[in-house]
């Protein structure tokens, strides 16, 4: 829970009738029992934490919880500032980010929510909570498929009759000559996650990846989306909270898509069909780096690494893979200024 600190923050701007509303299913969700709004809500808090717990708890069910669209709301502070709040928010018991899957077989998706109490919880509550909605998800039934548009009508009358006794003539088609030795022209398509991988660089060019690059780390990126997760948290994932200098990316995505890996959802038998249906089990994805875990493995909404750091109040340890990779690079530099 926060430290005491009792402070005359600024009251939280208005919500702007035009803030967005994230997708169906995804965005802000309102803990029930919470307690009616006062004065002195998130009084313990320290002003920046205060000032973000304003405004997202006057945001609507469904509300956008991106830091990027919370950035440009509340302008005192940066991306970096706002991610930090919402990291302190979650320690303090007010929210908890978590993902689910929803639908069966090659309908399953992953819907990304926020969980917002204003009333501060302890990581018991959260737990029992996200269970709670762990059985509800479980048992709310697959969206129905849609149903198949029916086939044109048939014109009816003597002028069908017409068209159909009058087929009409298809004039002959030329076919381009060809040189003897032409060989015919094959084009592959490329797969969603060797896209996903090459998309990388254009969105942040610290991450280029070479066409080899790709193709060596789609079979990992693969793995990603055979497990229900979509393109876009998958590159989310990838992109959120990249260091100031990339010597190696193709390094950094490889020990990121092997260690963040999500769970294989287990099957359980449908007693009603006496088919396999995935079980929609919520997990809580950490405030500060995304990784998922089931909510009993993550206190305070942090996996064990930044629950350790934030704990300690120190700085997170370098990652080895990154250590490794600056080391070769600084190799590689030795080896090119070499007298020949």
């Amino acid at each position: 829970m926060a430290t005491q600190h009792l402070s005359s923050a600024l009251p939280a701007p208005a919500v702007s009738p035009a803030y967005p509303m994230a997708k169906p299913g995804y965005g802000k969700r309102s803990a029930p029992g919470e307690q009616a709004r006062t004065r002195d809500d998130f009084a313990l808090l320290p002003t920046r934490e205060r000032y973000v717990a304003g405004f997202v708890d006057h945001l609507p069910d469904g509300a956008s919880m991106s830091v990027k669209q919370l950035a440009k709301q509340l302008p005192l502070y940066r991306q970096q500032a706002i991610s930090t709040a919402l990291k302190a928010l979650s320690v303090a018991g007010h929210l908890r980010r978590v993902r689910c899957p929803v639908g069966a077989d090659d309908e399953t998706r992953w819907v990304f929510r926020t969980f917002w109490s204003r009333t501060a919880r302890d990581n018991e509550w959260w737990t029992t909570y996200l269970a709670t909605e762990t059985a509800t998800q479980t048992a709310a039934p697959a969206p129905a498929p849609e149903a198949p548009a029916p086939p044109p009508a048939r014109p009816e009358g003597p002028a069908a009759a017409g068209q159909a006794s009058e087929p009409t003539a298809v004039p002959p088609q030329r076919t381009p000559p060809q040189a003897p030795d032409a060989e015919p022209t094959q084009t592959t398509t490329p797969s969603p996650a060797y896209l996903t991988l090459a998309q990388l660089g254009r969105n942040d060019h610290r991450l280029g990846l070479s066409a080899d690059d790709c193709t060596t780390l789609e079979p990992l990126a693969a793995q990603w989306l055979d497990r229900g997760v979509t393109t876009d948290y998958l590159t989310s994932t990838l992109t959120a909270g990249l260091p100031a200098q990339i010597d190696s990316p193709a390094g950094l995505l490889r020990r990121r898509l092997i260690d963040k890996l999500p769970p294989q959802l287990p099957a359980t038998p449908n007693t009603s069909t006496g088919t396999a249906t995935p079980t929609h089990r919520l997990l809580v994805e950490c405030t500060d780096c995304g990784r998922p875990g089931p909510p009993e493995a993550l206190p305070d909404g942090l996996c064990r690494p930044c629950h350790t750091t934030h704990s300690a109040g120190g700085r997170p340890s370098p990652d080895p893979t990154q250590i490794a990779a600056v080391k070769a690079h600084m190799a590689n530099l030795r080896d090119l200024v070499k007298p020949v």
